[in-house]
């Protein structure tokens, strides 16, 4: 009977050896994967960094490309206006020129120094209209 007691303490041994060792097997595998979980959370880590350093600078030259976008637009918006009073310049130069023209043709000319003085006129807002659109013309070749 006692054999039997000294071979189920062997055999408890055992077991226990083996269960020792296959832990310690197991155990040994979980160490090295979680030293390679760390490795990669640390590499994670560095590229998160430079990640974070280029987002911020895109950031700030993506603000910089705006406000130089809004300051473009304000100068856009002022030349608009400018083209835009000199569209209503020669706008009213039109027709203040029809207006002559319809006067000088409703009314008759009944000597010839009006009729000579309204030439004279009318070549001179010619010559006005066109000193005009020369300048105009060298504005814009100029300006822009």
């Amino acid at each position: 009977m006692e054999i039997l007691l000294y071979i189920a303490a062997l055999i408890a041994a055992v077991a226990f050896a083996v269960l020792v060792i296959y832990l310690s097997i197991t155990l040994k595998s979980v160490s090295r994967t979680m030293n390679n979980v760390a490795d990669t959370l640390e590499g994670v880590e560095e590229q998160m960094e430079g990640i974070t350093l280029e987002t911020t600078a895109l950031l700030n030259k993506t603000n910089k490309l705006a406000e130089d976008v809004g300051e473009k637009s304000q100068k856009l918006n002022s030349l608009v206006d400018g083209v835009k009073g000199i569209g209503d310049s020669v706008q009213e130069f039109n027709q203040s020129i029809r207006s002559v023209s319809r006067s000088l043709t409703s009314s008759k000319i009944n000597d010839e120094d009006s009729a000579a003085q309204a030439m004279k006129w009318g070549q001179v807002a010619i010559n006005l209209y066109k000193k005009y659109k020369r300048e105009d013309a060298r504005k814009s070749e100029g300006g822009i």
